[in-house]
């Protein structure tokens, strides 16, 4: 029995040493279940939350925070010069006004682009709400898809309802309440041009609002303000009191009253210029603080800091039609009987305008103000008078 122990210990195999290795063996066994019984009842919960999450809230609500950077960070390099020259795809961004015009004042400092760039007109709509006349603008744009973009700046509360085909599907940027004459309408227009300026493509930006239409087809239009050497802005010197008696004299000597300019806040500007109003702060301040109704700030402050700026860029004229003759404060609005062939002559013809320094009769691109039931009528018309 002697030699049995000894031999056993001379093996290495001492009983209580196996049993105990055994037992430890088991042991972690026993860990490994518990563990992987654990797992699988976390993955369990998880579907279930997931699955009542889809049900109450719809899949989105799921999905997008994750799926969506982890795409991203798969899909492409984020400093990849495709990925730099995307537009925008979500134009409900979380950046303030500050951080924005910062943002949009991005300018390269090589002219030549080292990619296929095709010039783009940003049309961008002000307005409270609805777009009545988005049919006609749709049947204006129909065929043109990346020769364009849609921006529009309404009432922060205002909820578009756009169809998925549309080319005004989730185009409203982020708002803020804008009021006419005073500065919070140049916010909105410069907010429209901040957003219109991180799409790298777009070369004219035309302010609209919700009564402006079309006069020409597209193609006409789009090369008419691409080949285009000057900007259409507004800008002349009135003496009488509805121009120069709107000035204050503190606003001197950033703006003199010899440099002070009224004209139409609808404005057709190129890129250059609408980084110069993205990025201008010194002629602001002296609006903001000085020109206040009875001044009203949107006929003033584009046109005289363009002249002051860049006064050999604009052709001191708008391409908006408008009908002052019947006085008062605001342009005519035109109805629905309004809509006939006699009135688009009107419009259209007997006009002389200067044009690349020549003399010529289209001086006018687009008409306002139309009435939300003008739009049947307008429809039926385009193809024998607008072209479309």
């Amino acid at each position: 029995m002697m030699q049995t122990r000894v031999a056993q210990l001379e093996e290495g195999k001492d009983p209580a040493v196996t049993r105990g290795t055994n037992q430890s063996r088991a042991l972690r066994v026993r860990l490994l279940q518990l563990f992987g019984l654990f797992v699988l009842l976390c993955i369990a919960l998880s579907v279930i939350i997931s699955l009542y999450t889809v049900k109450r809230f719809g899949i989105n609500g799921v999905v997008t925070t994750t799926a969506t950077s982890n795409f991203f960070s798969c899909y492409e390099e984020p400093t990849s010069l495709a990925r730099l020259i995307r537009p925008p795809t979500n134009l409900l961004h979380t950046m303030n006004d500050k951080e924005l015009l910062w943002r949009a004042s991005f300018v390269p400092r090589i002219n030549k682009y080292p990619f296929r760039r095709v010039p783009k007109i940003a049309f961008m709509f002000l307005t409270k709400g609805p777009l009545p006349l988005a049919p006609l603008w749709e049947k204006f744009l129909k065929g043109h898809e990346g020769l364009y973009s849609i921006y529009i700046h309404s009432l922060p509360s205002f909820n578009a309802k756009f169809p998925s085909s549309s080319s005004f599907y989730r185009r409203q940027i982020p708002s803020q309440v804008s009021e006419w004459g005073k500065m919070s309408m140049c916010d909105a227009e410069r907010r429209l041009l901040a957003n219109a300026l991180l799409d790298v493509s777009n070369e004219w930006f035309v302010l609209l609002s919700e009564s402006c239409i079309p006069l020409y087809k597209f193609s006409v239009i789009y090369h008419y303000v691409l080949k285009s050497k000057d900007s259409f802005v507004g800008a002349y010197d009135d003496p009488g009191p509805y121009g120069r008696g709107r000035y204050n004299q503190n606003m001197a000597p950033v703006v003199n009253i010899s440099q002070w300019r009224k004209g139409s806040q609808w404005f057709e500007i190129n890129r250059k210029l609408a980084i110069d109003i993205v990025e201008d702060s010194t002629y602001y301040r002296k609006f903001e603080a000085f020109c206040k109704p009875a001044c009203y700030v949107d006929e003033h402050y584009f046109p005289t800091m363009l002249t002051i700026q860049a006064a050999n860029l604009i052709a001191n004229r708008s391409i908006t039609w408008v009908d002052w003759s019947r006085g008062g404060s605001h342009p005519a609005t035109f109805g629905r009987a309004d809509i006939t062939v006699e009135f688009f002559k009107k419009i259209l013809q007997g006009h002389k305008c200067i044009y690349n320094n020549q003399s010529i009769s289209i001086c006018f691109l687009f008409a306002r103000k139309f009435s939300p039931s003008t739009l049947e009528p307008l429809l039926r018309i385009a193809p024998k008078v607008l072209g479309f």
